[in-house]
């Protein structure tokens, strides 16, 4: 048996085997191991004792009964599924073959439809306008359509097609001295050329500085992006480092817990290797090759099945060539017929074609006259061009003057706004000091009014009371009293005025 066709089938006798092997090893094995006080307490009690000295012999016979029916089941198994494996590699490379025949037809009919589609092809393109009546007239009138467009279109200057994009822009005006009928334009002044050349460079120039400045910026980024990276890998390897001791010590403490684990599952194969669970083992693959088998017999007729549709599928691309055939044969006739009478039709054609020609080539001497006007135009205005440039050159000179005095003129100005600021804050202090004289002066005022006040009051009492005294006493005692004590009091309230 190929084990490569049935791999599940191989894998099952492989077990199958080490299980018919598993007796054999138990019979070296010493009588403690196999426990037969275990077997024999599956018999009735009232044979326990008859049957103490030959059960054991009987025991044996059975097992190696048991083992030659298993070792004749499997060598049977084993022949029915190589005959199967060779019955399905016999199918397959017959069902290969038939594969082979459809694509090859297949092939075939892909070959005849695309002759067929040339074939239709060359007849609408042969087809006159006279057969416009036919259903192939709408197709055979777009060939001529695309012919009669491209005569339309006007013929290029090559001189002007062979020159690159880029010479184009930085030398203008010696691209429309390639052809042999224009003037020679290296006599004339060069000034506008020399104008234009040093724009382009001063445009070149920028675009180059950006392009290092972006550069120069996307260095240095990926610089800091570099130093990232390698901070974050180093702490990503210390990560590492921790993750594999981890891991070597969880791998260690797996390690320790599978020898614990086998060892226990040992244990428990030596209680459980009896002959029930022997038994079972081999029912059970019994029951999985007889699954196998039913499932290739299903194979084996879905196969069948296929077969036969690929049979019918042959014999129908078979019809269908001969269809194809019979149909390119007489399209080849319709074809020779066809071409016979659409070559005076032509001839006609070429003569109108002709005629077109001749009037298109008068239309592009003109074009060709008014392109010459058109250029001497352009020159002009390059020469008033490269005249308002210059001034504007001007102009921009006098604005960047202009525009220092005006940073001049605010620098002053910030200056006089300054010293504004100073002389504003000195009025504000003279302003302070003058309110607080103000003050001063009216606290001052309001004293002396109090004074003035009480003097009067003073010199009031004392008139009153020097008039009564001198009504009293008599005038003759102080005759100058009166005027002498109010001058008195008088300097004495100026003197505390003071």
């Amino acid at each position: 048996m190929n084990p490569s066709h049935s791999p599940h089938v191989a894998d099952g006798l492989g077990l199958h085997f080490d299980r018919v092997r598993l007796p054999d090893s138990a019979t070296a094995t010493p009588l403690a191991t196999l426990r037969p006080d275990s077997h024999l307490s599956l018999l009735p009690p009232s044979s326990i004792g008859m049957a103490e000295g030959r059960d054991w012999e009987s025991w044996e016979e059975l097992r190696l009964r048991e083992l030659e029916e298993v070792r004749t089941r499997a060598a049977q198994m084993e022949k029915t599924m190589r005959w199967w494996s060779d019955c399905t590699a016999n199918w397959r490379e017959k069902w290969s073959k038939v594969r082979a025949e459809r694509n090859r037809a297949r092939d075939e009919v892909r070959q005849l439809r695309h002759c067929l589609d040339a074939l239709t092809k060359e007849l609408e393109v042969a087809l006159p306008p006279s057969f416009s009546s036919l259903s192939s007239s709408s197709s055979s009138s777009k060939p001529l359509e695309g012919v009669e467009l491209l005569d339309h279109e006007p013929v290029k200057d090559q001189c002007l097609s062979s020159l690159s994009p880029g010479h184009r822009m930085q030398n203008p005006w010696r691209s429309l001295r390639c052809g042999p009928g224009w003037p020679l334009w290296d006599d004339m002044p060069t000034q506008a050329d020399e104008a234009y050349r040093v724009s382009a460079l001063q445009l070149r120039l920028g675009e180059s500085q950006k392009v290092l400045l972006k550069e120069r910026e996307n260095k240095n980024l990926l610089v800091k992006n570099m130093e990232q990276l390698e901070a974050g890998l180093s702490h990503w390897k210390q990560k590492y480092e921790e993750l594999n001791k981890s891991k070597q010590e969880a791998f260690e403490q797996l390690i320790l817990l599978k020898e614990l684990h086998q060892n226990e599952l040992g244990r428990m194969s030596e209680d459980l290797e009896d002959e029930l669970g022997a038994r079972t083992s081999m029912d059970r693959k019994l029951a999985e090759l007889r699954g196998e088998m039913e499932r290739l017999q299903v194979e084996n007729t879905q196969e069948w099945g296929r077969r036969e549709q690929l049979e019918t599928e042959k014999l129908a691309l078979e019809r269908e060539n001969k269809k194809l055939r019979v149909q390119v044969e007489d399209l080849e006739e319709q074809l020779s017929r066809k071409q016979r009478q659409s070559a005076t039709a032509l001839d006609l054609d070429l003569k109108s074609i002709q005629s077109e020609l001749f009037e298109r080539n008068k239309e592009l001497a003109d074009m060709c006259h008014i392109h010459s006007k058109l250029k001497k135009q352009h020159h002009d205005k390059m020469a008033e061009l490269a005249h308002a440039n210059r001034r504007v050159e001007q102009h921009e000179a006098e604005v960047k003057k202009l525009r220092f005095r005006v940073d001049e003129l605010k620098k002053e100005l910030v200056q006089a706004e300054d010293e504004l600021d100073e002389a504003h804050n000195q009025t504000r202090k003279l302003q302070r000091s003058l309110d607080e004289q103000v003050e001063h002066s009216e606290n001052l005022q309001v004293q002396l009014d109090h004074l003035q006040s009480r003097l009067r009051h003073q010199q009031n009492s004392s008139f009153f009371g020097k008039k009564l005294r001198s009504l009293r006493f008599g005038s003759d005692h102080h005759p100058d009293g009166s005027p002498s004590d109010v001058d008195e009091e008088e300097e004495e309230l100026q003197i505390h005025i003071t």
